[in-house]
């Protein structure tokens, strides 16, 4: 079973703010830079979605309530989330702080059937976090995925085997774990909309549309997803950071220790098979002053590249920098599985090749050193060819 919070961060701040519940409330940042973390189920009515700049979100329901987010209470609840999922079954995959995949076979001699197990841990969830969350029961994983997202909010939905090719050859292509909007624009052109449409396509046709991912559409078109639920330890962040020797004001030096640190980070990612949503900055001022600033993008990231140019950005939403700069850090935030995004089809390939060119590198730094290849920018003067 796919396990999926409603509105996580909203409904955590809904359980002390209990007058907001009914109105559009929104969680982030106020400031036309920062992008909307969570939106209650009446906002999102007016068009508001996460990762929406929060300017965009005002002009779109300008009566929503804003309200800061409190990370430090999110990871606090979600650890017990988890709890209330581990007390069911040892097989728990979490996928982000609100939402995990459960393998329930084991637990059924104990707990009964799926559809009561399912709605078990909808009542722990409601009376013992104050928050509701939806389920989806499946024979896979990618049908559990869609049976919780079709049931949102608060509900449950069972999709059984002889209901599963039935089920999904009535939803639009969109469905598909990995179809986007562009990969649908490709396929409607040439009269694909529905996945049954895709079921009644021949992989040759598909492989032609949409590369090796075309065998991999057609397959979850039928319902095919041999994908075990497999436990993992769910970092919070990973990053690094630097403090200089001597505090600095110099935008060149601050550019070349971001790319610096972006590597560090993304090499850390890959190496740990998770990929980011969210990229962060941290600067520490001479006087120890901290300040943060954070963005959400839309498609997960592990590429140094990637992470670089957000942070970029990031930096320059600091506006006028009077003070020097006495530390830098880069991180890397709500943490993914790689391999639950590598479905994501893209038909613009230059994210593709940063990544595989990144990969490259990693190849040759296990087998020469961290420090056998690195981009030009990163050299230490006096290194390069004569």
């Amino acid at each position: 079973m796919h396990v999926d919070m409603d509105a996580f961060y909203v409904s955590v701040e809904l359980r002390t703010r209990p007058e907001l519940r009914g109105k559009p409330v929104i969680v982030g940042f106020p400031g036309d830079r920062s992008v909307v973390l969570s939106a209650s189920y009446e906002a999102r009515a007016f068009g508001v979605k996460s990762a929406m700049p929060m300017a965009v979100a005002s002009r779109m329901c300008p009566q929503a309530v804003i309200i800061e987010p409190r990370h430090k209470l999110y990871y606090e609840v979600s650890a017990q989330l988890m709890a209330i999922f581990g007390s069911v079954t040892e097989l728990v995959e979490p996928l982000s702080v609100d939402e995990a995949f459960l393998d329930v076979t084991g637990a059924i001699r104990r707990l009964g059937a799926p559809r009561g197990i399912g709605e078990m841990i909808r009542r722990k969830v409601a009376s013992e976090l104050g928050i509701t969350a939806s389920v989806g029961i499946a024979e896979s994983k990618f049908v559990a995925k869609i049976a919780s997202t079709r049931c949102k909010p608060d509900g449950l939905l069972m999709i059984g085997p002889d209901e599963t090719v039935p089920y999904l050859h009535s939803l639009p292509v969109g469905a598909l774990w990995g179809v986007g909007a562009k990969t649908s624009d490709v396929l409607a052109r040439m009269g694909i909309r529905t996945v049954a449409d895709v079921a009644a396509t021949p992989v040759s046709t598909l492989k032609r549309m949409l590369g090796a991912a075309g065998e991999h559409v057609y397959q979850l078109s039928w319902g095919i997803d041999h994908r075990a639920v497999t436990p993992v330890r769910l970092e919070k962040s990973i990053g690094a950071e630097e403090t200089f020797a001597v505090d600095t004001g110099d935008d060149a030096l601050l550019h070349r220790e971001i790319l610096r640190l972006s590597h560090r980070t993304a090499s850390r990612l890959r190496s740990s098979g998770m990929v980011a949503r969210t990229i962060a900055l941290k600067l520490r001022f001479a006087d120890f002053s901290t300040i943060t600033r954070s963005r959400t993008v839309q498609t997960p990231v592990d590429s140094a590249q990637l992470i670089y140019s957000v942070a970029l950005q990031l930096l320059e939403s600091v506006g006028d920098r009077t003070m020097t700069v006495r530390l830098v850090g880069v991180r890397a935030e709500q943490l993914e599985e790689a391999a639950r995004t590598s479905l994501q089809l893209s038909i613009d390939r230059r994210d593709d090749n940063w990544r595989a060119a990144e990969q490259a590198l990693d190849e040759v730094a296990r087998k020469f050193g961290s420090k056998s290849v690195l981009p030009a920018r990163l050299m230490e003067p006096g290194t390069g060819p004569e």
